[in-house]
């Protein structure tokens, strides 16, 4: 019989709880685009505040900002790898406190991706609805929301509260690692 140390134990319940806020964040994320279609698709833009703020419906083929039109499978091929590095880096991050920050902005990374990789793979467009007026801001959906916001948050974080030595699990090579010190 294998016995599961507290510390392994404690790893799991950390995974298990990323893996159910993403699974929640990608439902969040696909029912608001389900209400997209439904309420706004071939449907004038509902205005929230009037110059500031509208929902307004509108199929992305490309990425960010409607840059790189009709490339569905690169960006399913982008999601995957980044995919794949969170799930490492969530799999080697310490089961520490200060680390909480660090789960919480992969998690909202990673369901950000899902979130428009299943329209994409789906739909072969991504469903957009929300539009800044007042900024003229690019057409965008809550799925882009987690990706932008923690991204930025993830690369302050790694500046500013991160210290070097606090991010050494994620080396691919401990070995390497190791010597270099």
């Amino acid at each position: 019989m294998r016995v599961i140390s507290q510390s392994a134990r404690k790893k799991r319940k950390r995974l298990i709880l990323d893996l159910v806020f993403i699974l929640v964040l990608i439902a969040l994320d696909q029912i608001t685009k389900y209400l997209a279609v439904l309420m706004l698709k071939d449907k004038q833009a509902f205005k929230i505040i009037d110059g500031v703020l509208e929902l307004n419906y509108l199929e992305n083929k490309g990425a960010a900002f409607g840059m790189l039109q009709n490339q569905g499978s690169f960006f399913i091929f982008v999601a995957v790898i980044v995919l794949g590095v969170i799930a490492y880096i969530l799999y080697k991050t310490p089961n520490d406190r200060k680390y909480t920050l660090l789960h919480v902005l992969l998690s909202l990374i990673a369901a950000g991706a899902v979130g428009n990789m299943i329209d994409r793979i789906r739909l072969d467009y991504v469903v957009d609805f929300i539009y800044i007026i007042l900024i003229n801001f690019p057409i965008f959906n809550v799925a882009d929301m987690y990706v932008s916001f923690s991204t930025v948050i993830l690369v302050l974080a790694l500046l500013f509260y991160y210290k070097e030595s606090d991010l050494s699990f994620i080396s691919f090579n401990q070995k390497k690692y190791r010597e270099l010190k």
